[in-house]
C-alpha cells in the first residue's frame, strides 16, 4: 500500500500534525492494529505523544474516512487504512490474527438481506472466523 499521510491528510482537509503522519505510517506498517499497539509504534518515534492523543487521532481519520474502525467479538478495535471498498475480514480464533477478504460479489453491499425491514442497505460487514496457517502448524507440531 504506497499511501502518503501528508497528502491523505491535506485532501481530507485535516490539518497536517507530526502524531496523525505517525498514527497513519503506524497503519501502513501495521493494519488491524488496535489503539495500544499503534501508540508503541507512534512513540518510538514522537515519545511524548500520550495515548489519548493515538485514540483522538484515530477517530479524526475515522470521522473523515481515511480509517476504519473494525470490532470482532472478543477483541479490541482495530484500525486499518482500507476504506471505501466494502471489503470483509477473516479472523484467528487462536490468535487473533486479521486479515481482509475481498466483497464476495465484487460489489455494495457484498450481501442481499432475506428482509430490509425497511432500511436502504449501504453495505455489509462480514467476519469470517477460522484458524491461521501458523496456528494450525502449530497445534500439528505440538501433536507431533
Amino acid at each position: 500500500m504506497d499511501l502518503d499521510a501528508r497528502t491523505m491528510l491535506a485532501d481530507s482537509g485535516l490539518r497536517i500534525t507530526a502524531p496523525r503522519v505517525a498514527v497513519i505510517d503506524a497503519l501502513v506498517e501495521m493494519p488491524h492494529a488496535a489503539a495500544d499497539a499503534i501508540f508503541a509504534k507512534v512513540s518510538e518515534t514522537l515519545p511524548r505523544t500520550s495515548l489519548q492523543a493515538v485514540y483522538n487521532v484515530l477517530g479524526d481519520l475515522a470521522t473523515h474516512g481515511l480509517a476504519r474502525r473494525i470490532e470482532p467479538a472478543g477483541s479490541p478495535a482495530l484500525y486499518e487504512l482500507r476504506v471505501g471498498d466494502n471489503h470483509h475480514h477473516v479472523v484467528c480464533t487462536h490468535c487473533g490474527k486479521v486479515a481482509d477478504v475481498d466483497c464476495s460479489v465484487g460489489h455494495a453491499p457484498c450481501l442481499t438481506p432475506s428482509e430490509t425491514h425497511g432500511f436502504a442497505i449501504a453495505e455489509a460487514e462480514v467476519t469470517y472466523w477460522g484458524v491461521c496457517t501458523e496456528c494450525r502448524e502449530a497445534s500439528v507440531a505440538t501433536v507431533h
